[in-house]
């Protein structure tokens, strides 16, 4: 495995790091997420990520058992507020009060005394931007929490939030976003601002969930108990599940395979090359798909690679407004 900084902070994390979206707590059984979890520490990851709105809460839970009982100091545990947890007005959003007791409750979830990120799952446009980071900061005081990041922020937001992170002296260094080679939006202004503002990206959905495993082939059914049969993640997936683009898609085999690597590994590497990238996040139903995405650490693929791969997917990319919309 191999590290990277995250930010301009001192904080050290897997390039592969562990996330349990859509597996913990909804379509993975306790023992097989436990298994998973196990597969990853055994690959050298040590970031696991999770979100208090999965599985409605679940997930946060499962990965603490998943995690007692390991060396809390050679772990990143990274988790996130904003979604509903409850049915009440104030179980939701960015409000302090929704980020103090969501925090708290994390934690016992986690089964840990402090996250090392805690990340702001969405913007939220009803509460001041003042209101929301001088909860963070508290919370950054109390030692509830380390550093501070977003997920799905623009540019502008991002900006606006580094602003207030420098006057209250908040260690705000990153922001998570979906980006693969099929979803490149945070090319154009994200990660300019990102790097502006000194903040990394720990990326979400390196594989187009599961698309560019190339599994799903043009003109077939997807298998039976894939991602693209479930309600959730065929939602996630219909800007993909097209003839067009599983076909090059499928024209990617031979550029992974003159390098040793699956399709799903070539997809991580892809991500990785992007110097604003500290991290990318992984799901796995199987404990074999985390040790086979983790083998993507490390990797680097030449110019040449990187242009064979934009002459494959490019002209789909830029013929499809869903897949180049700006940030």
């Amino acid at each position: 495995m191999e590290f990277r900084r995250l930010g301009r902070s001192g904080l050290n994390i897997s390039e592969i790091s562990y996330g349990n979206w859509l597996t913990h707590g909804s379509q993975v059984e306790e023992d097989q997420a436990k298994a998973c979890v196990e597969a990853a520490l055994d690959a050298g990851i040590t970031t696991f990520d999770t979100a208090d709105v999965y599985a409605r809460t679940k997930a946060e839970s499962v990965l603490g058992r998943a995690l007692a009982g390991k060396r809390r100091q050679s772990l990143e545990i990274f988790t996130k507020v904003h979604g509903p947890t409850g049915d009440g007005p104030n179980d939701r959003g960015l409000s302090r009060k929704h980020i103090i007791e969501s925090c708290n409750a994390s934690l016992t979830r986690l089964q840990t005394d402090y996250v090392d990120l805690y990340q702001a799952h969405r913007f939220d446009k009803t509460v001041p931007l003042e209101e929301t980071f001088l909860a963070f900061a508290d919370l950054v005081r109390q030692g509830k929490v380390l550093y501070i990041g977003v997920s799905e922020w623009t540019a502008e937001q991002i900006t606006r939030g580094a602003q207030l992170a420098r006057e209250l002296r908040v260690p705000f260094i990153s922001n998570q976003p979906e980006y693969s080679a099929l979803h490149r939006v945070i090319e154009s202004q994200v990660v300019p601002a990102s790097e502006r503002e000194g903040l990394s990206q720990i990326v979400w959905s390196p594989i187009a969930q599961g698309v560019l495993t190339g599994k799903y082939l043009p003109g077939q059914q997807p298998p039976a108990g894939s991602r693209a049969t479930d309600e959730t993640g065929n939602r996630m997936m219909a800007r993909y599940m097209r003839d067009e683009v599983l076909e090059r898609v499928q024209q990617l085999k031979p550029v992974a395979a003159d390098l040793g690597l699956s399709l799903a590994q070539l997809a991580v590497a892809w991500v990785l090359q992007n110097k604003n990238v500290a991290s990318a996040i992984v799901g796995a139903s199987r404990p074999e798909q985390v040790a086979e995405n983790a083998k993507a650490a490390g990797v680097v693929l030449t110019q040449d690679v990187l242009d064979k791969i934009d002459e494959i997917l490019g002209d789909e990319i830029k013929r499809d407004p869903m897949l180049t919309a700006s940030a």
